[in-house]
């Protein structure tokens, strides 16, 4: 027998003005007012986003991933909230959170592992960002790197 689950929007906390264009998964998570959420994103529980936020689509957020204000997030963004760190995933008690602060931009095809990343910051796409970053800037590659101040 299968188990076939469609694509729904369960217990959002949504603020005001918040446009969503379906097919989405959005479940046990809150999306602060004025923000877009794009076609094939899933947010996963325990996600705050913040104010003026865009989402673009086919990304996935997963638990405990907290984004602050005024951010984008590109298309195909991948969140994770485990570093396999023994060579297989941890297991839910062990899952990790990521910190987004205000003013950070995410490029396209970007992996951002459980992290903390400070406000004014852009992502390059396709980076991986794999440490805290602490100092406001441009940061690219695979570990993404500090590249430059932003003028």
């Amino acid at each position: 027998m299968i188990n076939l689950k469609k694509i729904q929007i369960i217990n959002v906390k949504f603020g005001n003005k918040v446009k969503v264009v379906e097919p989405v998964n959005l479940y046990q998570c809150s999306i602060g007012s004025n923000s877009f959420i794009g076609p094939f994103v899933e947010i996963q529980k325990n996600v705050v986003l913040g104010k003026n936020n865009r989402i673009q689509s086919h990304t996935f957020i997963c638990s405990k991933v907290k984004i602050g204000n005024n951010c984008f997030v590109g298309h195909g963004v991948m969140f994770t909230n485990d570093r396999f760190e023994k060579g297989k995933p941890s297991g839910r008690n062990k899952i990790r959170s990521t910190v987004i602060s205000d003013n950070v931009y995410i490029g396209s095809n970007a992996t951002i592992l459980p992290i903390k990343i400070c406000s004014k910051v852009v992502i390059g796409a396709g980076s991986v960002v794999t440490k805290d970053i602490t100092k406001p800037g441009i940061y690219c590659g695979n570990p993404a790197k500090f590249l430059r101040t932003i003028k």
